[in-house]
């Protein structure tokens, strides 16, 4: 038997500890992006998690400590859209509360899309969320609705960022997925917004998630690309990373109007730092963005396993873990391939981003 009391923190097969974990509350959302949720696959018959297959916030919390107690030490909420979770902030408030064996306080942060953060920023912050990222992908009607499938107006989502501005959170961050010929046109408009704002904002190349997006290499801008564009109207200059392990290259404007980041899942894929644990909707444990089946916890912990029991389910998990996906599908795209691997993944939707 693991005496976990040895291994704490615990690292897997390639040595990487167990720090972040991302808990997917829902797997709706009121947008159809087409690299997460494409409408011809989540249209009006698409059947999501009934409500009792959904993990209650009394059963993150419990799951939470475990995952705590083998090393965690932020938490993000995500979606589909976590703010169409009922009584977010409750949830917020419980996790708010944890903190690590050294006593330590846990950092709660929330992935949103923005549409409903205007009337809820206050309460959100007030319940002891830490930080936030809004993902928005284009300043333009236009462009943002054919990357989000959606009749939102794109003043929706910058009222959403501007009202957690007011409320004290610092700063912001703004995830910007990029698409070749959909709406890379936007990387400049996008850096003129943010600049000299206060606000992050982050370039992510296209990703193969899941198995409906239809993803192809050629369709990828990639970061050195971004990097390329905004320096030749913006000087820019790199920053070192705030952690160890941090997913986003950070780079800073010359002039010091404020700072950009580049994640390169595609061509600097960093599975080698990657501390994350993924925990689905419906509690399910899953180890890579990328992967192809999951732990089932809900059923322990709905039959009554106790604390310690759940947790040496998830070490015994996170000790056997070998993904490395995104290395693999690098070396696969160097060799030519413009298409992901055929193995079906599960989709972002379903264990957030």
């Amino acid at each position: 038997m693991t005496d976990l009391s040895k291994i704490i923190p615990i690292t897997d097969t390639l040595q990487r500890p167990l720090s972040d974990l991302r808990i997917s509350v829902t797997d709706r959302c009121n947008l159809r992006c087409t690299y997460c949720m494409p409408r011809e696959v989540f249209d009006k018959n698409h059947v999501f998690l009934p409500r009792a297959e959904l993990l209650s916030f009394e059963e993150i919390e419990r799951l939470a400590k475990s995952f705590i107690g083998l090393g965690v030490q932020k938490i993000r909420l995500t979606g589909g859209e976590p703010l169409l979770r009922r009584n977010i902030e409750q949830l917020i408030a419980m996790l708010a509360k944890l903190s690590t064996p050294a006593g330590k306080p846990v950092e709660i942060t929330l992935t949103t899309n923005a549409v409903l953060l205007s009337r809820q920023a206050q309460s959100l912050k007030d319940a002891g969320l830490a930080r936030l990222s809004v993902s928005l992908d284009g300043l333009s009607d236009e462009t943002f609705s054919r990357m989000s499938d959606s009749a939102v107006p794109v003043k929706t989502v910058l009222d959403g960022i501007a009202a957690a501005q007011r409320v004290g959170f610092a700063p912001v961050k703004v995830n910007m997925v990029v698409k070749r010929g959909v709406n890379d046109h936007e990387i400049i408009p996008m850096a003129e917004h943010f600049r000299n704002s206060g606000i992050v904002l982050r370039f992510i190349e296209y990703m193969d998630v899941g198995s409906t997006n239809g993803w192809r290499m050629d369709e990828v801008v990639t970061a050195r690309e971004i990097l390329e564009r905004i320096a030749a109207h913006y000087p820019i200059r790199q920053v070192d990373p705030n952690y160890t392990g941090e997913v986003a290259e950070r780079w800073g404007y010359a002039d010091g109007g404020g700072e950009i980041g580049v994640i390169a899942s595609i061509t600097q894929a960093f599975c080698q730092t990657c501390t994350r644990a993924r925990l689905s909707t419906d509690g399910k444990l899953y180890t890579c963005l990328f992967a192809t089946h999951g732990a089932d916890l809900r059923s322990p912990l709905r039959e009554g396993a106790t604390g310690p029991a759940l947790t040496k389910l998830i070490a015994d998990h996170w000790l056997q873990r070998n993904d490395r996906y995104s290395q693999l599908r690098q070396a696969a795209t160097e060799s030519g391939s413009t298409v992901a691997p055929s193995t079906k993944k599960i989709e972002m939707s379903y264990i957030g981003g």
